[in-house]
């Protein structure tokens, strides 16, 4: 390493896992004075993607030790009151976790999972919490491509109504950053039974649910709460989406005129 970059590589390491979270390059630049590029080549020469590979990393054990409202007042009080300050940590933060998806997205999973999309005869997109808007995201896209989609939004014995119509070539699309729960668990079992594809968009149970599903996507979720949870799954859902539709461009464009008509009979 260059001097700059040993600076940089000190900083990182004296820092506690707070201060790595929350600082954006251009900080530890001038922390160091040194630059954005001299930071960003350092982490990758410690074999990083860049800074928001180090705090996804960094992330886990600090949110196991440091409870959801201490987390909310360190950002709180790392951002200030300076709105330019906030704009700026806000649009860093998003390009980090964008170029991070972008890395972590596989050209080939994405063909594979857009395949079985598109032979399905049903797709259900399913998500709780913040992942639901990305499942309902998935669905709206999917069905304006002419596909067949439905949000699964039940839990606990609604689920079990909504996952009766699953059947085999069917496709179910989980939503599921971290965490897996009892409705997750239930709906890979009955995707196993009755022979459908499940496909799995995720930050941390490729592992654990891999050998379950045909198809693993990762879209890394924020280690700060800076921006939105679903950033990147949406912006997963849009490549997924848009892969299907160019499987059949003619069927997209004919559901689009179709769209168009019932719009403008309703005025718009």
């Amino acid at each position: 390493m260059s001097k700059a970059e040993q600076a940089v590589g000190g900083l990182l390491a004296g820092s506690p896992a707070e201060r790595l979270l929350f600082a954006t390059a251009a900080e530890l630049g001038a922390e160091t004075g040194t630059s954005n590029a001299t930071v960003i080549r350092t982490l990758q020469k410690l074999e990083y993607a860049g800074l928001a590979d180090l705090k996804r990393q960094v992330a886990a054990p600090f949110t196991e030790a440091v409870s959801p409202e201490e987390r909310v007042r360190q950002r709180l009080d790392h951002a200030g009151e300076d709105t330019g300050r906030i704009a700026a940590s806000v649009w860093d933060e998003a390009r980090d976790q964008i170029e991070l998806a972008r890395r972590a997205l596989s050209v080939d999973d994405v063909t594979a999972a857009a395949a079985l999309i598109a032979r399905a005869g049903q797709v259900y997109a399913y998500g709780v919490g913040a992942s639901a808007v990305a499942a309902t995201h998935l669905c709206l896209r999917l069905g304006r491509a002419g596909r067949s989609a439905r949000h699964l939004d039940a839990d606990g014995f609604r689920l079990a109504d909504a996952l009766l119509p699953l059947r085999s070539g069917d496709v179910v699309v989980l939503f599921a950053p971290g965490r897996v729960n009892s409705e997750l668990e239930a709906i890979v079992g009955r995707a196993r039974e009755v022979g459908a594809h499940t496909v799995l968009i995720t930050d941390e149970l490729r592992e654990r649910l891999a050998p379950r599903v045909a198809v693993t996507l990762t879209a890394p979720h924020t280690p700060t709460g800076l921006t939105a949870e679903v950033l990147t799954s949406i912006l997963v859902a849009d490549v997924l989406a848009q892969s299907v539709s160019a499987l059949a461009p003619d069927l997209a464009v004919e559901t689009s005129h179709a769209l168009t008509v019932l719009r403008s009979r309703l005025g718009y």
